[in-house]
């Protein structure tokens, strides 16, 4: 009996402690097209503060976004990941479409305006870059000044002395295909066909317009806030504006990092933490202070030395129709500019 006893006694003591060190910590699995000196301080400071181990899938540079956005959809059935971080919206759009996602309204949800949004909830963005123009201020005078994007094309701005890079790839793109959804196809067309007749300068990509504005080749052109900062930061003669502020404008596009979760994925308590986390006022602000981000989404974030405003008027996007017609644009756009 007493032997039994002991036996007894010691398989009690064994099998718990074998059950807690076979039961793994907990994790969360985020692919993540951010780049990985910006994004991986955030991740490790998330594992630090909650315990729960973050395994983190970067892009490549020859992939970009594309390539984590096939392998989630490749995933579709097994899906290894419970969250998707992207630097744009366009291919997170893709993943919706492909029933990828799955709705979440993060903790700090309710603070983020509609142009920070999926009107599902099915992804949620925090600040980003903004589409503005580059102006020198050796060539342009202050009242000079051009202030919305259709100045690309007006004369009185001398269009020859302007740029914009070929419309076809990266933010570039994305905003041509803003501007179709937005504007409607005929006159979304003129505006990229007037770029033509008028002799605007057509370039391979926003660090040569932002080059070739700070060198004093070209007057102003469009590009991102992070190239009109790296010139201002440079000491440069330039200046950037916000574009199509006016009450009769547009407003000046926003391309904002989308942050989702992952359908069924196999860690969900851990994603809607990280979700949580990554869609903070606080995350927006250590992302602005690295200076990933130059336009916050959230009201209290402090703004970055440059680049940053409150207040301003954002470009109205239909995420989805801007999706929608992305391949036709750049099908027409390609004829337009290549042919």
């Amino acid at each position: 009996m007493r032997k039994t006893f002991i036996v007894l006694l010691v398989l009690f003591l064994i099998f718990p402690l074998a059950a807690c060190q076979n039961q793994e910590n907990p994790k969360v699995v985020i692919y993540v097209s951010v780049d990985q000196n910006y994004a991986e301080p955030i991740l490790k400071q998330f594992e630090a503060e909650s315990g729960i181990q973050v395994l983190a899938v970067y892009d490549v540079e020859a992939t970009k976004t594309t390539g984590l956005v096939t392998r989630i959809i490749a995933e579709k059935d097994k899906p290894q990941a419970d969250v998707f971080w992207s630097g744009e919206f366009l291919q997170t759009v893709l993943l919706k479409q492909e029933g990828t996602l799955e709705a979440y309204k993060p903790a700090h949800g309710d603070a983020l305006g509609a142009s920070f949004h999926d009107p599902d909830w099915q992804w949620t963005a925090i600040g980003g870059r903004a589409r503005v123009l580059i102006v020198n201020t050796d060539l342009v005078k202050p009242e000079e000044m051009p202030d919305s994007i259709f100045d690309l094309v007006n004369p009185d701005f001398l269009p020859e002395k302007a740029a914009l890079a070929l419309p076809l790839f990266g933010t570039t793109a994305t905003h041509a295909s803003a501007l179709y959804a937005s504007l409607g196809e005929a006159e979304a067309r003129a505006f990229f066909e007037k770029v033509l007749e008028m002799k605007v300068k057509v370039v391979d990509g926003n660090s040569v317009v932002k080059d070739q504005v700070s060198e004093g080749f070209l007057r102003f052109g469009l590009t991102d806030t992070d190239d009109a900062c790296q010139a201002i930061q440079n000491g440069k003669p330039v200046t950037l504006v916000f574009p199509d502020q006016k009450a009769d404008q547009l407003g000046t596009m926003v391309i904002p990092n989308s942050i989702a979760r992952i359908a069924s994925g196999k860690n969900d308590a851990e994603a809607k933490k990280l979700i949580d986390y990554l869609s903070s006022p606080s995350t927006e602000q250590a992302l602005v202070d690295s200076g990933w981000i130059q336009v916050p989404a959230f009201e209290t974030t402090t703004l970055p030395e440059c680049g940053g405003v409150h207040g301003l008027k954002v470009m109205a996007l239909d995420f989805d129709q801007t999706f929608a017609v992305f391949e036709q644009v750049k099908a027409e756009l390609t004829s337009l500019f290549l042919h």
